[in-house]
């Protein structure tokens, strides 16, 4: 949601220094968009009367005898450059759907620039609408494909349409109740609910630094307008992001100091903190309903922001439109970077080969042109995955695979981590202390936003704090694969009434790992700095928090009795790894992650109303007995 994969944005520029994590690709020629396209910019009505503004892209050799589908996308972000000699440099998700040949759609969706209307944030479905005046963005969906299809010549009556992040939004939202020209759909990166894991909250914890950073210039419009020219920023002061918003001190402060009441957004997602009516009739999974064409749902398994929301249009999609093809497609991508990057590495970790062009040209392309064009790839398998660790494509006829089996890495003495249970007797626990004032940070170097590179980022410095408890196998005597959802199962107290508790799945390379690149030595003017060494890196595999108030509901938060001992059971996103032999899986615990996630005051308040007195430290246990065992429970595909 926190950056616009389109084609045309204006604003991408804020994101540079968040997507240099992983690897950009070398320039090529541009194919030359304005040779073989002509532009054309229409006003389309809706049935309400508000006309949504947008581009169509045609091919010059397009007639009676040659005809071609629409590709739409739908997008809040603008669809700039604007006027009919305007031209982007690119027009669909890679350059073989420009040279295939496509009638290319792009709209500014209510209320956003151009377009007329009033926006509303992941506008609510409306199942049962009983007049015109009811709309919402199946129903602008629905208007514009009637539209084009009536006066855009030379089309072939089929239409796909996709988008990634918050246009992979709009494509899911669009395709309930489709349009029966819609044949073929890929949300890509979508946002389907912003509370339960997706932008917002994740389990119940408000993930601060990347919601700042987008409400800092996605702001409310009050009339039909192009981008401005210079969005608005917030001057931070400083590049390092940890002491801004230590020194922001508590939430509200957010808000009085910088955003100063201009921004209503960020006053939504910030005092909504249960999961209440605001979130839920936003909430897109259970709508996605009567749905008649093909989807292919994609993501990235290091995707900061909508990690989940393929995976929960992959099984709503799935489960309530039997017959319709749904498919899944994860790669080892960062949000939206099949499309912006190669997907050769993130970071210091490698994935070896350019995966994003064997994306586009052995899945997507082929995807589109099937449905669109009746040619392309006969057959998709039900999930398309990206297995890291190994780095090789595997094919699936279902997610998570039939043969994973579940299996508990449990939690023992000396930080210790097995498959088997525990035998200890009595009170075994591990304790640490954990104090708001002095939280974990979730990256060692300093940064504003948040880097998605932190995504497999090397745990080796939280390792060694004192508030972090560390569990970690012996090295494997043979490769382990996890093939699906992560979930924490703790037994846990605290001194407070509130904490967090934030779980970290790691894979620890063996001390003889051999470096991506050897360090050329040279004849030094000066000292050098320190080389890295993928030499016992700790890579994140999967990491996520949960608000311990929220244990229980999401709607009806309650606080811990000081020193009882309770479950916390959680679920996090999915994966699909393979822990290679002579490595060892490590657990890290700790209470809070920051500023990837605001701050808990340990104290059952009301978030952004804390008071600065309200933040306590706080003792943590963690319990790892027979009768109170805690561990991770994980899927495990049998070994190759």
């Amino acid at each position: 949601m926190f950056r616009h994969f389109g084609l045309v944005s204006v604003l991408l520029t804020f994101a540079v220094s968040v997507l240099a994590a992983q690897d950009k690709p070398e320039a090529t020629p541009q194919f030359d968009v304005r040779a073989h396209y002509t532009k054309y910019e229409y006003r389309i009505p809706m049935r309400d009367g508000v006309r949504l503004f947008t581009a169509v892209y045609v091919p010059k050799d397009a007639s009676p005898e040659r005809l071609y589908p629409f590709l739409m996308e739908r997008t809040p972000y603008s669809i700039a450059p604007y006027g009919e000699e305007s031209y982007p440099r690119q027009l669909g998700p890679s350059e073989e759907y420009e040279k295939a040949g496509y009638i290319f759609v792009m709209q500014d969706v209510r209320g956003r620039y151009m377009s007329e209307g009033t926006w509303r944030e992941m506008t609510p479905h409306l199942d049962h609408p009983q007049s015109k005046n009811d709309v919402d963005e199946s129903t602008d969906a629905h208007d514009t494909i009637d539209w084009l299809l009536k006066h855009v010549p030379d089309n072939n009556g089929r239409v796909g349409i996709w988008g990634i992040s918050y246009l992979g939004f709009y494509t899911a939202a669009s395709i309930i109740d489709s349009h029966p020209a819609i044949k073929a759909a890929s949300p890509q990166a979508p946002v389907t609910d912003l509370y339960m894991n997706d932008d917002a909250y994740h389990n119940g914890a408000f993930m601060l630094a990347a919601n700042f950073d987008f409400y800092a210039f996605f702001t409310p419009q009050p009339k039909p307008a192009p981008p401005p020219r210079y969005p608005n920023r917030v001057d931070f002061g400083t590049e390092d992001g940890y002491q801004f918003f230590l020194n922001m001190g508590p939430l509200a402060n957010a808000d009085r100091l910088y955003f100063k009441g201009r921004n209503p957004l960020w006053n939504d997602q910030v005092y909504h903190t249960t999961y209440d009516n605001y979130w839920k009739v936003r909430s897109l999974p259970s709508h996605l309903r009567n749905i008649h064409c093909a989807v292919l749902t994609v993501g990235g398994w290091f995707d900061a922001e909508d990690l989940q929301g393929p995976f929960n249009v992959f099984r709503a999609v799935g489960q309530n439109n039997p017959g319709v093809y749904d498919g899944i497609v994860m790669g080892p991508w960062v949000h939206g970077g099949w499309y912006e990057f190669q997907g050769r590495s993130l970071g210091r970790v490698n994935f070896d080969a350019d995966n994003s062009a064997y994306f586009h040209s052995n899945i997507e392309f082929p995807f589109f042109e099937k449905y669109l064009k009746g040619g392309g790839q006969p057959t998709l398998p039900k999930a398309y995955m990206f297995e890291t660790g190994t780095n090789v494509w595997r094919q699936y006829s279902a997610w998570p695979p039939s043969g994973a089996e579940k299996r508990t890495l449990y939690f023992h003495a000396d930080g210790k981590l097995s498959f088997n249970p525990p035998t200890a007797t009595g009170n075994a626990y591990d304790e640490y202390v954990s104090d708001p004032d002095r939280p974990v940070p979730f990256i060692d170097y300093t940064s504003l936003g948040v880097p998605q590179e932190y995504m497999a980022s090397d745990q080796r410095f939280a390792s060694r704090r004192t508030d972090v408890l560390v569990y970690q196998t012996e090295p494997l005597e043979e490769d382990v694969t996890l093939a699906g959802p992560v979930s924490p199962k703790l037994h846990v107290s605290t001194s407070g009434t509130d904490s967090d508790w934030v779980v970290k799945l790691i894979d620890v390379y063996p001390p003889e790992y051999p470096e991506a690149e050897p360090a050329k030595r040279k004849r030094e003017t000066d000292v050098p700095p320190p080389l890295d060494s993928m030499s016992g890196y700790q890579q994140l595999v999967r990491g996520e928090p949960m608000r311990g108030k929220f244990r229980h509901s999401f709607e009806k938060p309650v606080p811990f009795t000081p020193g009882k001992v309770e479950q916390v059971d959680f679920t996090m996103p999915d994966v699909n790894h393979t822990f290679r032999r002579g490595h060892r899986i490590m657990i890290q615990v700790q209470s809070s992650w920051f500023p990837l996630v605001d701050r808990n005051p340990q104290t059952f308040v009301d978030i952004p109303n804390a008071k600065p007195s309200d933040f306590q430290k706080a003792t943590e246990h963690v319990f790892r007995s027979a009768t109170e065992a805690s561990g991770v429970e994980v899927e495990v595909l049998p070994a190759k």
